[in-house]
């Protein structure tokens, strides 16, 4: 099984794919009665193949060919609709002009946002949107300036492992053990957010989106942890940076 073969518990698995473990457990027993559908149960076995490092595509096509339902037809449902509205001799109009009031009202929500006009907002003030709309980008880009994060690594004894785990541009699941086995963290660490773990002997880590985690190891930048959805197991022990 692809989830034995990347070393995780089916907690560590609902985690990094925020399936629940009922879930979970159900799919692997090929049962998606669970799943309320095809389009969620092809959506769970997607993620649960990105977070094990399985293909989802050929889950998803050994799916429908087993459990697979035929896509429901399109254009009867539109005639039957078409013949409702004809045999209706009153509800055409009132149907129409609820069309044609919800089409004029997206179409001057479409306007208002290419044009920068957030509706009535702008007529109070000019300049309340501005800050907005300029808030999202300052934070995104900030925190994972690499010099502030490198400096305390650095001070680190060096008898000791220091493992320091920066999210960036993505939320991913980080579980840390100490040397003697003792799990000092088991979460998801979001974007902005930081992690440190120190100890005498190693610090062993099972990361679920190695691409959104940066690694600084005994006062060393090494980057991000591995691909976009990669699962990576790696181990660190005092002196130069090693994976294990």
């Amino acid at each position: 099984m692809a989830r034995h073969a990347a070393e995780l518990t089916v907690d560590e698995v609902s985690a990094a794919t925020r399936v629940r473990v009922p879930i979970v457990h159900a799919i692997e027993e090929d049962d998606f009665s669970r799943c309320g559908g095809d389009f969620y149960a092809r959506g769970h076995l997607r993620a649960l193949a990105r977070a094990v490092g399985a293909d989802g595509e050929a889950l998803v096509a050994r799916y429908d060919a087993i459990h697979g339902t035929a896509p429901v037809p399109i254009a009867p449902v539109a005639a039957m609709d078409a013949k409702r509205i004809k045999a209706a001799s009153s509800r055409p109009n009132w149907t129409v002009a609820m069309l044609v009031a919800i089409t004029a009202v997206v179409v001057l929500i479409g306007y208002n946002l290419v044009a920068g006009k957030p509706g009535k907002e702008t007529v109070g003030s000019a300049s309340a949107p501005l800050p907005s709309t300029a808030a999202p980008a300052t934070p995104s880009v900030q925190p994972p300036a690499p010099a502030p994060s490198v400096a305390p690594i650095a001070a680190a004894p060096a008898d000791k492992v220091t493992v320091k785990l920066v999210a960036e541009g993505g939320t991913s699941w980080v579980s840390a053990l100490d040397g003697t086995g003792k799990s000092l963290f088991q979460n998801n660490l979001d974007a902005g957010k930081d992690q440190t773990f120190t100890d005498p002997k190693q610090i062993k880590l099972v990361i679920g989106n190695a691409a959104a985690v940066h690694l600084y190891v005994n006062g060393k930048d090494l980057g991000p942890a591995g691909k976009d959805g990669q699962v990576v197991h790696l181990t660190y022990t005092p002196g130069d940076p090693q994976a294990g």
